[in-house]
This record gives C-alpha cells, sequence and structure tokens, in this order.
C-alpha cells in the first residue's frame, strides 16, 4: 500500500513557527518520525511539501495513479482554497485532512474548512499523532 504525506503551505517552516501550536521539530524529523512508525510494515510512504496551491492541485490529481490515499495538511489553504477542494473531490482517492494543533481551539478563521466535506476522515491537535492516526486509518480504509 502506497500513502502520499503530502504538506502545504509554510508546513516547511515547522521548527520555525510557534511550538506551542506545532512543536517544536522540522518538517524533515515530522517525516521520519512518521516514517520510522511504519517502518518494517508493507506500508510505503512518499512525501512532499509545496507552498504553491496550484502544485498541491497538480499532485491531487495525479495521485490515483500511484497511490492508495492522501495525507494532507494543506495549511491555510485549509480554510479557503476552493481548487484544492475541487481537487480532492475529483482525485478518486481517499483523502484524509490532517493539522497538527488542535484548530477548534484557535482563532475563529482556523475553524473554518472547506477541505472537510470531500475529505474520508480528520485528524488533528496531535502533532505527528495526527499524521499517524490519518495513516492507520487510510490503512484499515483500503484494506
Amino acid at each position: 500500500m502506497k500513502i502520499l504525506v503530502l504538506n502545504g503551505v509554510n508546513l516547511n517552516m515547522l521548527g520555525k513557527r510557534s511550538a506551542a501550536h506545532y512543536g517544536t521539530f522540522a518538517l524533515a524529523e515530522l517525516n521520519k518520525k512518521i516514517a520510522e512508525h511504519f517502518a518494517g510494515s508493507d506500508i510505503c510512504l512518499d512525501f512532499k511539501q509545496t507552498n504553491h496551491e496550484g502544485e498541491i492541485v497538480e499532485i491531487l490529481q495525479r495521485a490515483a495513479e500511484r497511490y492508495n490515499g492522501v495525507v494532507l495538511n494543506a495549511g491555510a489553504y485549509t480554510h479557503y482554497s476552493y481548487a484544492i477542494r475541487d481537487a480532492i473531490e475529483c482525485a478518486g482517492l481517499s483523502v484524509t485532512e490532517v493539522h497538527l494543533s488542535d484548530i477548534y481551539t484557535r482563532e475563529p478563521f482556523r475553524k473554518v474548512s472547506v477541505l472537510k466535506d470531500v475529505c474520508c476522515a480528520r485528524f488533528y491537535g496531535k502533532k505527528e499523532g495526527s499524521y499517524i492516526e490519518a495513516i492507520n486509518w487510510l490503512i484499515h480504509k483500503e484494506r
């Protein structure tokens, strides 16, 4: 089984952003923690990050050709990107929405997700644990 972990805007700034919300690790460390958790399993994980909305759309459009599912942290695009929403809807595969922080205890705009209705599940507030839960959910859904 192949799963894409796709991180969006500003996730490359992990380690420099608010530690209270995002932790102290950099994106490479986050990816390493996730990969280590699934090491030795038959799960193949690919990690991508981009700050560009159109690139996220293009990656999602091609994802069904290569992956069984996608774990998506779109960052701030979560709150307003109808282009990403439409790409998820058209992708033809399971996409989970993930957030490091608890979006429901933060600023009001972070509580809004235009992606939630087209994602099959949401995981948030557990830092890297949110990603691990999302991957486990996809594994069980797709088997």
